[in-house]
């Protein structure tokens, strides 16, 4: 059984507001953490009016308070966004707060658009600072030394878990340069996958933090009764990949019976060279694709955003998804046995 995790994207949808999308968040964590869900992370997006995750270490607050053990962090704070200062002291607290439960996911892309950008009042440059600002920001988290000027309070001490995020090779190289965990946003950036998993496995160094390469994986999953349901659910995330080449950032929509009504043939392509490596059906097809795919990336742990329209349906999917990995491992138990 390879561990599951969640991506939540606190989504706003056409019949709940924001306050909505983030109650709805929190529920689905109390759930996930009884369905066995490893962690529970949300993303910094700007401007995007269907997502309620802008100020993500509050909503993480929001989250942990509604749970008990299931960790919950960031997939991921967008480091050029932010001081390192600011983030240490936010997740410091947060580890207070809930000791042994934080995670933080560090990305390097803005998380918005350019025009955003300057209204957060960030360089564009801000990214060629990356791998320095995690070395800083990771210093702020241990113990302080005798006379050091500079602390970020709470957070001295509480040695809260990097993770380098990714979409290309570039976050392989330092995750393995750093020793530190690495996770693959294969579920709208796939190509590099399997070469980034490669650079990042045969260049790891170990490190205080990891002794050995934990690599994890980002995967679209909707899992309903039949493939049939599963795909009509599909389609509201198609509709949201569809908008961002559209340029309309709106509320997430309910699914519809005809995609192909939908999109154009070359948003189509667009849309699916994204999607590609998503697994959508029934728990036999879901069972079969999370098997196809670890044994394709030797993940560590799968990373499952599950878009859908409704809060029921979408509970539904990642239970059923829970339940297709469980029965998997008891499988596999049961052959082992017999050999």
């Amino acid at each position: 059984m390879v561990p599951l995790s969640i991506l939540d994207l606190v989504r706003v949808t056409e019949d709940t507001d924001a306050r909505g999308a983030l109650d709805n968040a929190r529920d689905l964590a109390a759930h996930a953490e009884r369905w066995g869900y490893r962690r529970f992370w949300v993303a910094e997006h700007h401007n995007m009016p269907g997502i309620a995750s802008a100020a993500t270490s509050l909503v993480i607050a929001h989250i942990a308070a509604g749970t008990t053990t299931i960790r919950v962090g960031a997939g991921g704070i967008m480091l050029p966004n932010h001081s390192p200062l600011i983030i240490a002291e936010q997740f410091g607290t947060l580890a207070r707060l809930f000791p042994g439960r934080i995670d933080l996911g560090l990305g390097r892309a803005p998380g918005t658009d350019q025009l955003t950008l300057q209204a957060l009042r960030r360089s564009p440059s801000a990214a060629d600072t990356f791998p320095r600002d995690v070395l800083e920001l990771q210093a702020y988290f241990e113990p302080a030394s005798p006379g050091q000027r500079v602390q970020a309070v709470p957070a001295a001490g509480t040695n809260v878990p990097l993770w380098i995020l990714g979409s290309s090779t570039f976050g392989a190289h330092l995750a393995a340069e750093l020793g530190l965990p690495y996770a693959f946003a294969s579920h709208f950036a796939p190509e590099q996958l399997l070469p980034a998993l490669e650079i990042y496995r045969s260049r790891f160094k170990p490190s205080k933090q990891l002794d050995r390469p934990h690599a994890m994986v980002g995967v679209n999953i909707i899992a309903a009764e039949t493939d049939a349901e599963a795909r009509r659910l599909w389609t509201t995330q198609q509709m949201s990949f569809t908008n961002l080449f559209r340029g309309a950032r709106g509320l997430s929509q309910p699914p519809i019976d005809d995609i192909e009504a939908y999109w154009s043939p070359r948003e189509k392509a667009q849309a699916m060279q994204m999607l590609q490596r998503s697994i959508v059906g029934s728990p036999e097809t879901i069972r079969a694709g999370i098997d196809a795919l670890v044994d394709e990336t030797r993940a560590d742990e799968l990373m499952v955003v599950s878009d859908v329209y409704d809060h029921g349906a979408r509970l539904r999917s990642f239970e059923l998804i829970a339940a297709v990995n469980k029965a998997g491992s008891r499988a596999n138990m049961t052959t082992e046995a017999c050999q």
